[in-house]
């Protein structure tokens, strides 16, 4: 036997799957479009409400704890008291539970917008992470549609202040409702035909999957995949599901409207939504909204198990290329629609509710592609070096970067091993840091201090072949007194954004 004691093996440094590290530029862009998203629903009267990332796990509404533990789709642990709690899987849920339990001191309607990161715990993939961001806003309180025609302007609206430009996005709004009245007219109404209803939803919600031909097999017998699995089908006969295929399959309402109207006379809910829809087409036209931006669109059925009313969501329109080299079009970036049963779980009363939520990881790859992020000039902080080690010497560089820092200059002073001075503007030129700041101790002495235009020293090196070119530039190196430090620094740094802007107006 060895007696040896074993070396402790080193921690391998891993990622869990399905999550990723963010850089301070994807950081930056994400501040960048959220800023302006907020900006757009501060205006429209919204007010901003945080919740914590965990809910107890039977608030997530679909996700009820199980007899073992719950982990459909969440993040699960169980309290010291028993309880199970989750990482919350979206934002609206947890808006549902903290309305309920604050319904008395809250002022309805109540306006409210939430950004936070959500969990799923599904299997990951290609651009497919279980934390990402969302940014919702929600009407609680407001029972009509103009509250869901109000919610698709703004959705519009925002997408134009991240500079996305008419045409290239759309609104298509549809309604639960209207489909609930052509499942009604066609015979699937009642309690008892419930199971029926859900398989119906879950089929049209495969229309971008699989097509008409693909759903008309869900609605009926059922479908076989390539790999030979077997989906049952809802059993709908050849009337039905041409019925059910004519409503999600209408491309231009206006043409459509009267045949829809027809189809589903004689049910209330039927008739209730197409009433909807026109009201949303009728405000959200007055309101200057054409259909070239909001867009009456019953192939809408993304979340209709969900929703109880009127639908929404926000398409992309242009193309960008994929992983593959295809040229694809970018599509959904959002969506929402009208949630009336979701805080009445808590209440025992009916609280209508709508609201919309933008994906942000997948709305920022699409202004990354447009250009339309990532575009300030992120200026990196100038670098104050260390000459000297003693308290005194240590004193001066702290208060000169405390003044650059107090006139609003980005600032650090070194913090590394000072001995080597070459080292420090090695990290100079690595960290892209625009100018550095010298005092030894002879120029301590004088009063003054050397100012290293870095970005001007670093184009001279490369570019300045003999005195007279050498002359003519712009001096990489200055001596100034100390009081004059802040003046000089702004001085270069405006030069260095003149020439950043020459050069981008020269491309």
């Amino acid at each position: 036997m060895n007696d040896k004691q074993k070396k402790p093996q080193k921690l391998k440094a891993r990622l869990p799957r399905g999550f990723v590290d963010r850089s301070a530029a994807d950081l930056r862009a994400v501040n960048e479009m959220t800023a302006k998203i907020r900006e757009v629903y501060e205006h429209y009267g919204f007010d901003p409400v945080e919740t914590p990332l965990l809910e107890y796990t039977d608030a997530l509404g679909k996700f009820l704890p199980d007899s073992d533990r719950p982990n459909e789709g969440v993040f699960s642990l169980q309290d010291d008291d028993e309880q199970w709690m989750s990482l919350r899987y979206d934002l609206t849920a947890p808006l549902a539970r903290h309305v309920a339990e604050n319904f008395n001191e809250i002022q309805l309607p109540y306006r409210t917008y939430r950004a936070g990161y959500v969990f799923r715990n599904e299997k990951p993939g290609p651009g497919r992470f279980r934390q990402f961001m969302q940014f919702d806003a929600d009407t609680v309180g407001a029972p009509g549609v103009q509250a869901d025609a109000e919610m698709c302007m703004m959705m519009a609206d925002t997408l134009e202040a991240l500079g996305i430009k008419r045409g290239d996005y759309v609104i298509r709004v549809n309604n639960r409702k209207v489909l609930d009245g052509v499942l009604e007219a066609i015979g699937l109404g009642g309690d008892d035909k419930a199971g029926q209803r859900l398989n119906v939803l879950r089929a049209i919600d495969k229309l971008d999957k699989f097509g008409p031909e693909g759903v008309a097999l869900l609605l009926g017998p059922g479908r076989k995949d390539e790999s030979g699995d077997f989906t049952k089908g809802a059993g709908l006969d050849q009337s039905q599901i041409e019925k059910v295929l004519f409503f999600v399959g209408i491309k231009d309402y206006a043409e459509s409207a009267a045949q829809l109207a027809e189809l589903v006379a004689g049910t209330e809910k039927g008739v209730e939504g197409v009433e909807e829809l026109n009201f949303i087409g009728a405000l959200v036209t007055s309101a200057g909204y054409q259909s070239d931006r909001i867009k009456i669109d019953p192939s809408v059925v993304r979340g209709l198990e969900y929703y109880t009313g009127p639908v929404y969501e926000a398409e992309l329109l242009f193309d960008v290329t994929n992983e593959k080299g295809e040229k694809v079009v970018f599509g959904s970036v959002g969506g929402g629609g009208r949630y009336d049963g979701l805080v009445s779980r808590f209440m025992g009363q009916p609280v209508p509710a709508t609201g919309f939520s933008i994906g942000v990881s997948r709305l920022m790859t699409a202004l990354k592609n447009l250009g339309k992020l990532g575009q300030q000039d992120i200026i990196e902080p100038v670098l104050v070096t260390v000459m000297e080690g003693d308290v005194g010497a240590m004193g001066r560089y702290q208060r000169f970067t405390q003044e650059l820092r107090a006139a609003g200059i980005r600032a650090e002073m070194f913090q590394g091993n000072w001995k080597k001075f070459g080292n420090q503007l090695k990290y100079a030129d690595r960290r892209g840091c625009p100018i550095a700041i010298i005092q030894g101790g002879d120029e301590r002495a004088e009063g003054v201090v050397q100012i290293k235009d870095l970005i001007e020293g670093k184009r001279l090196s490369g570019e300045i072949e003999d005195n007279t070119t050498w002359r003519e530039a712009r001096v990489a190196q200055e001596t100034v007194a100390e009081a004059d430090l802040v003046a000089k620094v702004r001085e270069i740094l405006a030069a260095q954004a003149e020439d950043r802007k020459r050069a981008a107006n020269a491309q």
